[in-house]
């Protein structure tokens, strides 16, 4: 099958949209997860109602998701 006539029609706002998409989606899971794992209701409301382009989700990330020290 040839795809590189399918890709010449895609205009170029489809491709941005499909590698913005592409970008988010881990981030956004990833941050969701360790929102819902520290129970930080307001943050899971945030990173699920905005979208930021993955920017909110990697300040949550590595700014305020810490990880709970492991308690013997």
């Amino acid at each position: 099958m040839d795809f590189g006539g399918f890709c010449a029609g895609l205009p170029t706002v489809t491709w941005f949209t499909i590698l913005a998409v592409v970008w988010t989606m881990p981030w956004k899971g990833v941050a969701l997860w360790r929102a819902a794992g520290n129970r930080h209701l307001w943050w899971f409301i945030a990173i699920f109602i905005l979208n930021t382009l993955a920017v909110l989700e990697i300040i949550y990330i590595f700014a305020f998701s810490r990880k709970k020290p492991a308690t013997p």
